[in-house]
C-alpha cells in the first residue's frame, strides 16, 4: 500500500479518536483540519515546541541505544536533517499538520529490524514522552505511536512473508505472567 494511503489511514483512526469535533463529515477541508488541530491542542497541550523537545531527546537516546542505534548508524548520514523530518513527521501524526511529506513504510522495509526493535522502540518512547510531556501529550503520543509500530511491523512482515505477533496493551491490573 502506498505511504501515503497509510498515513491517511491513520489521519482517519487518528480523527475518530480525537473527539466530537472529528467526527464531523468530511465538509470543511483545511478548516476542519485546524479545528481538530485546536481540539487536540487544548486537550492535550501539544504544540510544535513539545514536539520538538520531545523528537529531540528521544533520537538523542536512540543514538545511545545499542539495539537501535546500530540500525539508525547504517542509515542516517545528516542527524539534524533526520530530526526536522521526524518533527515533521510527528507533527503530521501528532496535530495532523500536513507538514509530513514522505513515506514511511518504504524508508523502513530495508532494514534489518524485528519485533525486538519495534518494542524497545516503543519502551524508549513512552519513557521519553513520561517525562517530557504532561501525562494527557504522552497518552496521545503513545497512542499513535502504537499504531505506527503496528503498522510498520506489519507491513515489514507482511512484504517478507512473515507472521507478526500481534502487540496489545495490557489492561489496568492485568499481571504480565512472563515478568513474574
Amino acid at each position: 500500500m502506498p505511504d501515503h494511503k497509510m498515513m491517511e489511514r491513520m489521519a482517519e483512526k487518528n480523527m475518530a479518536a480525537d473527539g466530537p469535533e472529528s467526527a464531523a463529515p468530511r465538509e470543511g477541508g483545511p478548516e476542519r483540519r485546524a479545528r481538530i488541530t485546536q481540539g487536540i491542542m487544548q486537550r492535550t497541550g501539544i504544540d510544535e515546541t513539545m514536539i520538538a523537545e520531545l523528537v529531540s531527546i528521544f533520537y538523542a537516546r536512540v543514538q545511545l541505544d545499542p539495539l537501535l542505534a546500530p540500525i539508525f548508524a547504517e542509515k542516517v548520514e545528516d542527524w539534524d536533517q533526520h530530526i526536522e523530518k521526524l518533527k515533521a513527521f510527528w507533527s503530521s501524526v501528532a496535530l495532523m499538520s500536513g507538514r509530513y511529506h514522505g513515506q514511511p513504510m518504504q524508508a523502513h522495509l530495508p532494514l534489518r529490524i524485528d519485533a525486538s526493535h519495534f518494542e524497545r522502540w516503543l519502551d524508549l518512547f513512552e519513557t521519553t514522552a513520561e517525562e517530557v510531556c504532561p501525562p494527557a501529550a504522552a497518552a496521545h503520543f503513545m497512542d499513535r505511536a502504537r499504531r505506527i509500530a503496528d503498522s510498520l511491523e506489519l507491513g515489514i512482515a507482511s512484504q517478507r512473508g512473515e507472521m507478526r505477533h500481534q502487540r496489545r496493551e495490557r489492561s489496568a491490573g492485568e499481571v504480565n505472567v512472563a515478568a513474574e
